[in-house]
């Protein structure tokens, strides 16, 4: 039995030149991939046309990046950014917020689903499938950044991350951290849950006729996992040492109870037969 790994995963797949193509990079264009085909089988499930999923994915994208930089500024330290706001347009820095983002990305598809004529909870009831996948991968991406881990565990499964990457990175001697809880990896398999929970609701139940049910079930499986996982994980800010709840729990509790809002709403209300994508505006 393993009593610990030692991750020595580099961050970089390749470099050529100034361009470096990173692991947390390819996870995010391969999850992001994944969810345009998912959304393409179901628009054309529900005789709409496909080739509209592109303008879709460009919503998301942008409400995705756009979301959670402004999380990751706000969320986390906005006297500094506040200060210096210019630092916000600084992405390579890194920086990324899972809730900003989220916020981000309900903001452009309703706004998309507005232009487009689209019910937004048919949308976001369908988009929550494609999205699950998405998250997964992110974390995965974590997991090869040596970031965002967890506490010390003598659990056979503790990683061994490196801690002084820009250092490592220019040929430093590696720094390990004691093994500690792989929590990229404990996210990345309950948003993988999450996938196949919201994918069988749509699939063989009538949740897909019940107005918010699958976007309920997907925040509160999300952000109901993020929730209790980070009690195993390092605080991110100096500032959240002392708190009861960290920053990420704190910004997960209204996401939850907007699940739990949806789902009880959704299941409350009569199945709608023939449930149509499409708002007919007068």
């Amino acid at each position: 039995m393993l009593l610990e790994i030692t991750w020595t995963a580099h961050p970089v797949i390749f470099q050529v030149g100034w361009f470096a193509l990173r692991w947390y990079a390819l996870m995010f264009i391969v999850g992001f991939f994944i969810g345009i085909k998912i959304m393409e089988w179901i628009y054309r499930r529900e005789g709409l046309d496909p080739e509209r999923v592109y303008y879709l994915f460009l919503a998301t994208f942008i409400g995705t990046i756009i979301g959670a930089r402004l999380g990751h500024c706000f969320f986390y330290d906005p006297d500094y950014y506040l200060a210096h706001p210019l630092e916000i347009f600084k992405t390579w820095k890194g920086g990324l917020a899972s809730h900003g983002g989220t916020i981000g990305v309900i903001l452009c598809v309703l706004y998309y689903a507005n232009k487009d004529r689209l019910s937004k909870l048919w949308l976001l009831d369908r988009l929550s499938i494609a999205v699950a996948p998405v998250a997964c991968l992110i974390r995965m991406g974590n997991l090869f950044n040596h970031e965002i881990y967890g506490h010390e565990t003598a659990l056979p499964w503790g990683f061994r991350f490196i801690q002084n990457i820009p250092q490592w990175e220019r040929g430093a001697e590696p720094i390990f951290c004691n093994p500690s809880h792989p929590t990229q990896i404990y996210e990345a398999l309950a948003y993988l849950a999450v996938f196949f929970i919201c994918w069988y609701q749509y699939k063989f139940t009538d949740a897909g006729k019940h107005r918010g049910v699958i976007f309920g079930t997907f925040m509160i499986g999300i952000f109901g996992s993020r929730f209790f996982i980070e009690y195993l994980k390092n605080v991110q800010e100096a500032f959240e040492e002392n708190m009861l709840l960290d920053m990420g729990q704190l910004l997960s509790i209204p996401f939850v109870l907007l699940g739990i809002w949806l789902v009880w709403r959704g299941m409350k209300s009569p199945a709608v037969e023939g449930y149509s994508p499409i708002v007919h505006k007068r």
